[in-house]
């Protein structure tokens, strides 16, 4: 078996495409990564931050997902390198760091989440991501670091204004706007069509534009908005989650049932 290894979201966001993510909360078994592969998205984002999945548990739906074709990427507790580590080790494709202020912090994250050379992490063997085989190292960590999205979360005024030298860290991919904390920071709070969102949006598109860089987008389910910060240039995408998606199904169709009678 060669060592190779894609991963659907990269390869949506090298050629332009949108790479379309679903958050998940709620979801604990591994059928959730073939019905979202199903369902016409890219990956996982799997929430360590908030909420109580386990890391066990993220990994075995981390290979399921290798196996179905979706990606499946963690956002980890802030710095939490060591749970971002073990959670590639056991399958992942990516991780979302959030609450990122500078650019020192984004080259401890790169540097911690790339093998050598571009980084300094440690070399396991056996991985599922090549069916647990025994590959030439060289050769698998090349793929690894090749297929491997590092996104970090832009979250506070002070992380947008330093996005430029963010977005010019090597190793770091995509640069992810959490929209619901940066408005908190702002103090408009759900106001995600504000001048300001609006002005951060702007930043953080022209500052990956200029590296090579992803603008991401998340907390958002809006769909006008979505269509208007995509227009902007944001293609990295978190346009809902198991739990909004299965509500609003279920409320759809209450509601439906009721008006029967």
């Amino acid at each position: 078996m060669a060592a190779t290894l894609r991963n659907a979201a990269r390869d949506r966001l090298d050629t332009g495409e949108l790479a379309l993510g679903v958050i998940l909360r709620q979801a604990r078994t591994v059928d959730i990564a073939p019905i979202m592969k199903a369902a016409g998205y890219d990956w996982l984002f799997l929430d360590l931050e908030h909420n109580s999945m386990d890391l066990d548990t993220a990994v075995q739906i981390a290979v399921a997902a290798l196996g179905a074709g979706i990606a499946p990427v963690a956002r980890v507790p802030a710095r939490q390198l060591w749970m971002a580590t073990r959670f590639l080790d056991g399958g992942g494709l990516g991780i979302v760091m959030p609450h990122v202020d500078t650019a020192e912090e984004a080259r401890e994250i790169a540097q911690a989440l790339r093998y050598p050379p571009l980084g300094h992490r440690s070399v396991a063997g056996g991985l599922p991501h090549f069916g647990y085989e025994k590959l030439g190292l060289a050769e698998t960590c090349a793929s690894i670091n090749a297929a491997t999205l590092v996104v970090v979360m832009l979250e506070t005024p002070r992380a947008i204004e330093n996005a430029a030298a963010i977005a010019a860290v090597p190793g770091i991919d995509s640069l992810l706007i959490g929209t619901n904390d940066l408005a908190m920071e702002l103090g408009i709070p759900g106001a995600f069509g504000d001048e300001r969102i609006v002005a951060a949006y702007q930043a953080v598109v022209d500052a990956c534009g200029a590296e090579g860089k992803f603008a991401g987008i998340g907390g958002i389910a809006d769909r006008e908005l979505l269509r208007r910060y995509i227009e902007m240039g944001v293609r990295l995408v978190l346009p809902g989650s198991d739990l909004s998606f299965m509500a609003s199904a279920a409320g759809e169709c209450a509601a439906a049932m009721r008006a029967f009678l």
